[in-house]
């Protein structure tokens, strides 16, 4: 982050964490594109699930062994879903730390000795809010793309013929994200939320571009 914001024009520290989430999400794309698949594929084997369970209803051993199966046979990781957010929990923690010690050449210079600190930090991203104080707007704008992700879930799981069982979760899930982001972003630093809306409308496109290419293959 103290590299790129030596070289980002005016020491915009907004548009240093900006620049920094799209480096890493077009780092880790492969894999989350990998993800969106397996949630995809996991989505389309509902139906087949609810065979197995109904065919095995009084054996939970061989009931579990079959879905089992069916996971390996079509190359479905059913924990491929907490990947994107293990991968950024590390990456949020270490934004959070750097807001709470304080975004000052001073500060970045203690925690990156090794790099030269930039003269010149400029908190307001775009001269619109300043990143490292709270921005209750920004929130609600997080919680809005959370809900359009959600949604864009919920919608995969009502084309793929899912039990009734998911869709419900799915839907609860739908209104549960965007209240969470909400809650808990709502005294964090206008900088990790901007990190958590650049992240978010990602994972919008990605969903749409898998979804679009799937969709294209089936006509």
């Amino acid at each position: 982050m103290v590299y790129l914001q030596n070289i980002i024009p005016g020491g915009d520290l907004g548009l240093t964490i900006l620049v920094l989430t799209v480096i890493i999400r077009a780092l880790f794309a492969p894999l989350s594109l990998k993800t969106v698949r397996s949630q995809q594929s996991l989505k389309e084997l509902s139906p087949k699930i609810e065979e197995v369970k109904a065919k095995f209803k009084d054996d939970k051993a061989a009931q579990s062994a079959a879905i089992m199966k069916l996971y390996k046979e079509n190359n479905v990781n059913p924990l491929a879903g907490c990947l994107p957010l293990l991968i950024q929990l590390p990456i949020l923690i270490a934004l959070y730390q750097v807001f709470i010690k304080g975004i000052t050449p001073e500060s970045l210079t203690l925690l990156y000795g090794f790099i030269s600190a930039p003269e010149i930090i400029h908190h307001n991203f775009l001269g619109l809010f300043d990143v490292t104080t709270r921005s209750r707007l920004l929130t609600l704008v997080a919680g809005g793309f959370q809900f359009i992700q959600s949604r864009q879930s919920t919608a995969l799981q009502a084309d793929s013929g899912g039990n009734k069982e998911m869709a419900a979760l799915s839907k609860q899930m739908l209104y549960f994200f965007p209240i969470m982001i909400i809650i808990i972003g709502w005294n964090l630093p206008a900088g990790l939320i901007l990190y958590w809306i650049t992240t978010t409308v990602f994972s919008v496109f990605e969903q749409r571009y898998i979804t679009q290419k799937r969709n294209g293959r089936n006509k």
